[in-house]
């Protein structure tokens, strides 16, 4: 089954938060600056789908853009301050490592559009009024990709036991595991899920030693929530013929290993915050996209699971729109 999602958020959703910041020129080509984290653009996850948002802005919208791309975390302010100083009329930064750096660089140029996914306008220091916040609820479909991995654990023989391999501890990265751990134990009361962290999203050899360890512990599904270091987890799953779940964007060209994919809409969210400072309805503050909005969902489900099991997966997803079920955020 491939689900195709379709953000239904309209613009006025980014308009949740404080007071305008002013429109852009309608006399000139809007310039959106994006500073990418450590993993890159070629993380085939979250920098990625922020640079397709990017692309589908400049086709669709007639800006132009540039990208900087990050090689440590010592590179985000520099990055960031250089687009504002440039006059860039919108300035993007991808993901939660970017926090310090987008709060720093958001007082100093007041005046100046800024976006940060994964980030609540709230938790950066000062509640600069000039930064939105592209939020998602990782916990929902989480559930929806861990409630999948329990009826598998549950089907095959042995032991029911699956894991996921987390980056850093972050709260995107613990919302997505929070869900998965409680959508598995929803399908399968009995089922072992464990997790480790790698303390990194670049390199894949860390991520791969930990999936191995967790495979050869008997877990029969990875879920690898890690940016690019998460594809060493996957192709640990492929080695071992295990399930993978990949992240962020539908990972199933990976291989046949591929369970499923919880993903984000980071494209959608982006572009829609670059539309916003086209329009002139840019407000700081903070834009949630959930199940509901279609801003997060499973990708497409291995050709290999019963049809039973994706029906069964659906029902979930309803009654998580319907918030009959409400998936925990926290990690315990």
């Amino acid at each position: 089954m491939k689900r195709v999602l379709v953000l239904v958020v309209g613009v006025a959703l980014l308009g949740a938060g404080s007071a305008g910041t002013g429109s852009a020129s309608r006399s000139k080509t809007l310039k959106v600056g994006m500073v990418t984290d450590a993993s890159g653009l070629n993380d085939r996850g979250f920098n990625h789908l922020a640079y397709v948002g990017l692309q589908q802005a400049r086709k669709r919208l007639g800006i132009t853009f540039r990208v900087a791309e990050s090689k440590a975390p010592s590179d985000y302010i520099p990055n960031l301050a250089a687009f504002a100083r440039q006059g860039y009329d919108l300035v993007v930064g991808v993901g939660y490592t970017e926090i310090g750096a987008m709060g720093a660089v958001a007082k100093r140029f007041p005046k100046t559009h800024f976006a940060i996914v994964d980030v609540a306008d709230g938790d950066l220091a000062g509640r600069p009024k000039n930064v939105l916040g592209l939020l998602f609820r990782e916990e929902q479909v989480g559930y929806l990709a861990g409630y999948l991995a329990g009826l598998e654990a549950k089907r095959k023989p042995g032991k029911d036991v699956i894991s996921s391999v987390a980056g850093e501890k972050q709260p995107p990265v613990d919302r997505f595991i929070a869900g998965y751990q409680a959508g598995a134990k929803k399908a399968d009361p009995k089922i072992t899920v464990a997790n480790a962290y790698s303390q990194d999203f670049t390199d894949q050899a860390k991520c791969k030693s930990i999936a191995l360890n967790q495979i050869s512990a008997g877990s029969l599904a990875v879920f690898a929530v890690a940016g690019a270091c998460g594809l060493g987890a996957l192709d640990a799953a492929r080695e071992q013929n295990v399930w993978g779940i990949g992240v962020d964007a539908d990972q199933s060209f990976l291989g046949p290993q591929i369970l499923t994919s919880a993903t984000k809409k980071v494209d959608r969210a982006v572009f829609l915050a670059v539309q916003s400072v086209q329009k002139g309805s840019f407000r700081g503050g903070n834009a949630v996209f959930g199940l509901r909005e279609g801003g997060v969902g499973l990708g497409k489900i291995s050709p290999k699971v019963p049809k039973s099991e994706v029906a069964a997966v659906e029902r979930i997803r309803q009654q998580l729109i319907a918030g009959t079920i409400r998936p925990p955020r926290v990690l315990h």
